[in-house]
């Protein structure tokens, strides 16, 4: 795999909007990820053995992913995706959108939907407050476990 083919898998994930991807090719293994800043880095990039051996990232990369991962801050809770899906801020493309920055929200409030193989899942605040900070926009993939939104308990 030559740098030419490599900066046509970044240019085709830019493209389609993947997170991540692993190419293994001619004894050669490439993957790529997307942390949350949109910033494409190389993950790993090695010619391939017959067995191969567990791998650990190495740490310039590490220190990149945990950097992009948001701090906890006092009285913020940190609202997650349960799943990989389609971050959607309304139920409907024509219809306002659940919340917004500086919203109060209850407890069970439907605060947004992740659509996972076309079922439309409520994502709802496990706690009261206002709405801080929202993480992704609308139509972007989340992954497993991503940040999407930031709300101060009340």
């Amino acid at each position: 795999m030559n740098v030419k083919e490599i900066k046509e898998l970044l240019e085709l994930m830019a493209e389609h909007n993947v997170s991540e991807i692993e190419i293994e090719k001619e004894n050669m293994k490439v993957k790529l990820r997307k942390v949350l800043g949109g910033k494409i880095i190389a993950d790993q990039v090695q010619a391939v053995p017959a067995v191969m051996p567990a791998m650990s990232m190495p740490a310039p990369q590490a220190a990149a992913v945990s950097a992009a991962v948001p701090v906890a801050e006092e009285g913020i809770v940190i609202v997650r995706s349960p799943m990989v899906g389609t971050f959607y801020a309304a139920p409907a493309p024509d219809q306002p959108p659940y919340v917004s920055t500086g919203k109060s929200v209850k407890e069970g409030d439907v605060l947004c939907i992740v659509e996972a193989m076309k079922l439309m899942n409520e994502i709802k605040s496990e706690t009261g407050g206002t709405v801080v900070e929202i993480l992704v926009r609308n139509g972007q993939t989340v992954e497993y476990d991503q940040p999407i939104m930031k709300i101060k308990k009340a």
